[in-house]
């Protein structure tokens, strides 16, 4: 099985290298943002081929049971800034491109691999939707604006919906694996974003390579 995997920054990048060095598995960098995390997708698909997508990352996170250092398994994914309005189609709701669907599914197979996933005890696992912007969201006001519409929300990043959708056109079965680096809600300036980087991100992308290794 040929196994790609994309992140957004150096910081993702320099973590997962340094815990594959199989040829069936490729990290690569997409850049931050929708756009080059589709393009980012769309070179993986026609340069390696893969079986499998993994949009691995961190992410803010929501909700009162998650903390840092937690791990959101996308089992949903999708925008939080799209909306296409009711002018030619008014069954299309916010979030949803028109004309595909309102929310990516994880892969039924690769969700229930990620759910059977033993890990080292001081990491949580969570299922749950994860929801993508063109946002760094470092403030409290931002973070409510997207969890009043979308209030169970589990993440928000800036790729993983792009990956998924380009996925989705290619057929290839797709995850997202996002680290909480920091939770907007209990944040103030980013700095609990800032210190996960500075203290306990080493560890966090283990997850990755435990659920590789499943496959």
């Amino acid at each position: 099985m040929k196994i790609g995997i994309i992140v957004a920054m150096d910081k993702e990048l320099n973590q997962l290298q340094q815990l594959f060095n199989q040829d069936n598995v490729r990290v690569e960098k997409c850049g931050i943002g929708k756009v080059n995390a589709a393009l980012g997708a769309q070179r993986m698909i026609y340069e390696f081929h893969p079986d499998v997508i993994i949009s691995s990352g961190c992410a803010g996170g929501n909700g009162d049971d998650i903390n840092i250092q937690d791990v959101i398994v996308g089992k949903e994914i999708t925008y939080h800034d799209v909306y296409c309005g009711k002018a030619i189609d008014d069954t299309t709701v916010y979030g949803q491109v028109q004309g595909l669907p309102v929310r990516y599914p994880a892969d039924k197979y690769l969700l229930e691999k990620a759910t059977q996933l033993s890990v080292n005890a001081q990491l949580t696992l969570h299922q749950g939707l994860i929801v993508t912007g063109d946002w760094f969201v470092d403030s409290k006001e931002k973070m409510r604006s997207i969890i009043e519409k979308f209030p169970e929300a589990k993440a928000v990043d800036m790729e993983s919906c792009a990956i998924a959708q380009t996925c989705y056109i290619n057929k290839v079965p797709f995850i997202s694996f996002r680290v909480i680096s920091d939770i907007p809600l209990r944040d103030t300036d980013a700095s609990q974003y800032h210190d996960f980087w500075n203290t306990i991100a080493d560890n966090s992308f283990q997850v990755t390579k435990t659920f590789v290794e499943s496959l």
